[in-house]
């Protein structure tokens, strides 16, 4: 009788997506730069469409919480003055202190963690390989907010 051969290739994924960018992660090995698929025109228009609408969204949910949180702060404030509410001035300044103290200690070093710095450093690649989109992107974004 044959015998067989059971043996099988392992594929280790961390290993292969160590060294990947997030984006060739997220959308496909076959996903590299726009400029590579598409023509100038069309990464314009769409640049420029999902700038529009991000830019347009972030317009009308900026205004609905600019509205919420100073309702709040002048809500707040009239509870205050009837006598609703009492604020401790004292640990309001003592935490105020303290939050300073930890803001001047976290910018002192002025130094990136490299987490952050190899993902700026994917974006910054990401967009330089695609700058007709991210062109786009940005006047779409402006005229969405100026809308």
């Amino acid at each position: 009788a044959g015998a067989k051969d059971d043996t099988f290739n392992v594929l280790d994924l961390t290993e292969y997506t160590k060294n990947r960018p997030w984006w060739r992660k997220m959308f496909a090995p076959s996903s590299g730069s726009s400029a590579e698929k598409y023509n100038v025109a069309t990464q314009l228009v769409i640049g420029g469409v999902t700038g529009w609408c991000t830019g347009f969204i972030f317009q009308k949910v900026g205004k609905l919480a600019a509205t919420a949180v100073g309702g709040g702060f002048f809500l707040l404030q009239i509870a205050n003055h009837t006598g609703y509410i009492k604020v401790d001035w004292n640990l309001v300044q003592r935490d105020m202190n303290k939050a300073k103290q930890q803001l001047k200690f976290h910018t002192s070093g002025n130094k990136m963690p490299p987490e952050v710095k190899s993902r700026v450093d994917e974006v910054v690649i990401f967009l330089k390989k695609n700058v007709i989109l991210t062109g786009g992107f940005a006047g779409g974004f402006l005229l969405g907010m100026a809308s």
